[in-house]
């Protein structure tokens, strides 16, 4: 009988959870998280679906485990694993593995105030505020970001066909805006949402193929962004990411508020340095910016940053177990 203890320390980001494996993750190999990631899929995977599903965790579980960067210039390496898969990047969960790291002493950064991370979808630069032993505001320079395809049409249950853009911010995101057949995020509810979204993304992937043209592992629409009207007069817009079989991200996402922005870049609606300030379904905010302007494989792309907070709320010792039926986790659709 095989018995194996994870000890866990777990915070959410702006609302959505992130679990964070602080002992007990698995040595990888590979000389880069990109090549790690692909060992964990491998041989791993098992790890992420029994801290991540029931009865473990839950629909809408998020987390990461830390590993000694390949290059000694940067501070830390970043494998993320939730419901949905072992993403390349999360935003979300960058933030909140950052709040951990710092306050609980897992990494000790070169430079105070400032984190290199190597993520496999690439280097994450962060800065971070401390105040006493609490992080209060995490902000994340992300990987190159640009839209990948406009105005493609697919079906959706219910609400017929939809035009969708498809935009990159570190995973591969589907972007349904306010038209004729889909009226806004706040005329819907969570539940109708899932129930959409899970259909409109295998119908999208049936018919188009996507791949990130530096990077061939990372492939496939992962998420779906339902955007509406904003809860606050301050904020810039509103979305709902769709994520996994059931999960809507509480946080207003970070991939997909870099996704979102470099949608927004292209069709000339948001320039460099304006603020974009981000809603989440529960009305949680984060500030996304353009830092920088760029070429991907042709198409015009950004540098986004986002920026958000983290609260620690506990720490779990998690014992997955051969013994018990349920050791592999499991779901209920």
């Amino acid at each position: 009988m095989a018995r194996k203890t994870f000890f866990c320390v777990d915070a959410h980001t702006c609302g959505n959870p992130v679990r964070v494996v602080a002992g007990g993750g698995p040595h990888l190999e590979g000389a880069s998280m990109s090549e790690k990631r692909q060992h964990f899929l491998q041989e791993y995977d098992w790890i992420r679906k029994s801290l991540m599903f029931e009865p473990r965790g839950h629909d809408m579980m998020s987390g990461s485990i830390l590993y000694p960067p390949a290059d000694p210039a940067n501070d830390a390496g970043v494998l993320f694993i939730e419901t949905s898969g072992c993403l390349p990047m999360c935003g979300h969960g960058t933030i909140g593995t950052v709040t951990i790291a710092i306050e609980e002493g897992l990494v000790t950064p070169k430079v105070p105030g400032q984190l290199r991370l190597e993520t496999p979808a690439g280097l994450v630069l962060v800065s971070y505020i401390r105040e006493g032993k609490k992080v209060k505001s995490v902000k994340l320079t992300n990987v190159a970001s640009f839209l990948e395809a406009e105005g493609i049409i697919a079906a959706c249950p219910d609400l017929g066909e939809l035009k969708v853009d498809v935009s990159y911010g570190g995973n591969f995101y589907a972007i349904v805006d306010p038209q004729e057949n889909f009226k806004g995020v706040q005329a819907y509810s969570a539940e109708q949402l899932i129930q959409w979204s899970r259909k409109l993304r295998e119908n999208i992937n049936n018919n188009f193929k996507f791949e990130h043209p530096d990077n061939p592992t990372i492939s496939g629409l992962s998420h779906i962004l339902w955007t509406g009207d904003t809860l606050s007069e301050e904020s810039t817009a509103r979305n709902a990411v769709f994520y996994g079989d059931k999960a809507i991200d509480r946080s207003p996402c970070g991939t997909g508020t870099s996704a979102r922005m470099a949608q927004w870049y292209a069709k000339g609606w948001l320039k460099k340095g304006q603020p974009f300030i981000h809603e989440s379904i529960i009305g949680s905010k984060f500030t996304g910016r353009i830092e920088d302007e760029v070429i991907v494989a042709g198409k015009k792309g950004i540098i986004p940053s986002v920026e958000g907070w983290a609260m620690v709320y506990g720490y779990n010792n998690i014992i997955v177990d051969d013994d018990d039926p349920y050791s592999a986790g499991f779901q209920v659709i």
